[in-house]
């Protein structure tokens, strides 16, 4: 019971004098935004490792099926944790919530590159598999309450979204972090365990970091602080824990608006992994480029998301004042210009078909983070992370599984034009989705509530 007790939300303490109260919360702001950066960053750092370790898999005489079949793993569990370890998380405290995700994730990772017996079956690094995904939904839930607590909702998109790129970041380090362990161990397995030790590492700094609300800390609650209240969760109780029912029943599954953006997110998800896992097979069959340029095509897909994401933030806190889907039909009717020229552009112009991708991923994280952001600003802050985990399961369970599934069966079926034709017909129907809620998203009064 001593130990469970650290999850739980932390007490007030007394406030602090007046003086101090402008410094502190400066500071504090800071503070708990880097430990969540970073702290979501460490969590790429022991998801995507698996990949990275096929091509020794395969030496070892497991069929691509087989390795494909363990990898869906990773998306099932996932989708399915963040939501119900969001429905936990609302109710813990996300200092210690967040760290021990990480910790077991990384742990995981470190018996697969030690323990012989870990990859020694299908069924087994199923399993494997599916835990990691399971703890890994332990890590978005937890930022989503650090956010609502600590940011206002007339900021809070140009923070999430330049939260959000951490996981562009923990991404984008694995690849050289994973080289640099075989350098250093000569071992392949590396690429699980020497990235999962650097992962221990960040765990705690986030419990060196993070802090769960601001009365824990002394100070106001975010909107007495800012004096902007949120005009449909405007309420004196807004500061009390919710029960798990009162979060799932009230807030969450009885939001039609929710459910219209979570609808939204299955297609958002499946044009973003559609054109990301399918590129490098895409460009090398039809488009004529050597593996090693379908490599570098990918990259360039998944960084140019960056600055879009920022970008996509700043318009819907700044153009759109805080709501939400027109910033986020913008973009992808941008994506679906992109996607059709993608499609269109004729073999032998690689700098198109390069530039058609960087489009795409510089338009399609846009959308990613702002449905988990409208989420936020839908329901009070202390349902943000059920909210979130809701639309996450959507776009995880729905998209991701067709990105790769059903993609694939109408390419085999159908050719690379089929494919495209449901890409673009997901780009329609996520704008569908998102303008029925196109005036709703981040209203906020000020004054006494």
């Amino acid at each position: 019971m001593g130990l469970l007790s650290i999850f739980k939300p932390a007490p007030h303490i007394a406030p602090l004098p007046p003086h101090k109260v402008d410094s502190e919360y400066a500071r504090l702001r800071w503070q708990v935004f880097i430990g969540i950066f970073i702290g979501y960053a460490g969590y790429y750092l022991v998801r995507k490792n698996f990949s990275l370790a096929v091509p020794y898999l395969l030496k070892e005489g497991f069929t691509k099926a087989e390795l494909g079949w363990v990898m869906s793993a990773l998306a099932v569990a996932y989708g399915l944790s963040k939501f119900i370890m969001g429905v936990v998380s609302d109710r813990c405290n996300p200092r210690y919530f967040m760290a021990a995700g990480l910790i077991l994730s990384a742990l995981i990772s470190i018996t697969y590159g030690m323990v012989p017996w870990a990859t020694s079956t299908v069924a087994i690094m199923y399993v494997l598999m599916f835990a990691n995904g399971w703890v890994q939904g332990m890590g978005w839930p937890p930022c989503g309450r650090v956010m609502t607590h600590w940011y206002s909702v007339s900021e809070r998109g140009t923070r999430v979204a330049v939260w959000n790129v951490a996981h562009n970041i923990g991404g984008g380090i694995i690849g050289p972090l994973a080289s640099l362990g075989i350098l250093l161990f000569t071992d392949w397995h590396s690429v699980f365990y020497f990235p999962a030790l650097v992962a221990l590492l960040v765990a705690v700094f986030i419990i060196m970091t993070v802090r769960d609300t601001p009365q824990s800390c002394g100070l106001p609650p975010i909107e007495v602080y800012k004096n902007e209240y949120p005009a449909e969760h405007a309420d004196k109780d807004m500061e009390r824990e919710l029960s798990a029912k009162e979060i799932l029943l009230k807030y969450v599954l009885n939001n039609k608006f929710l459910w219209y953006i979570a609808l939204a997110n299955v297609f958002v998800y499946l044009v973003r992994y559609g054109v990301l896992d399918w590129a490098p097979t895409y460009l090398t069959e039809v488009k004529d480029f050597s593996h090693n340029s379908s490599r570098w095509a990918y990259f360039l897909y998944e960084y140019a998301g960056i600055p879009g994401t920022i970008l996509c933030g700043w318009l819907s806190d700044k153009v759109f004042r805080g709501r939400r889907a027109p910033a986020g039909i913008i973009f992808m009717i941008g994506v679906a210009v992109a996607v059709l020229v993608y499609w269109f552009n004729p073999p032998g112009n690689p700098l198109i078909d390069n530039l058609a991708l960087v489009t795409i991923g510089f338009l399609i994280y846009g959308p990613v983070m702002l449905i988990g952001l409208h989420a936020l600003d839908l329901a009070p802050k202390k349902a943000a992370g059920t909210a979130a985990g809701f639309t996450g399961l959507f776009g995880y369970m729905g998209g991701t599984v067709m990105a790769n599934a059903a993609i694939g069966k109408v390419v085999d079926v159908f050719g690379w034009d089929g494919g495209f034709v449901m890409l673009v017909a997901s780009c329609v129907l996520a704008i569908f989705f998102m303008a029925l809620t196109w005036s709703h998203g981040a209203k906020v009064k000020t004054g006494t509530v």
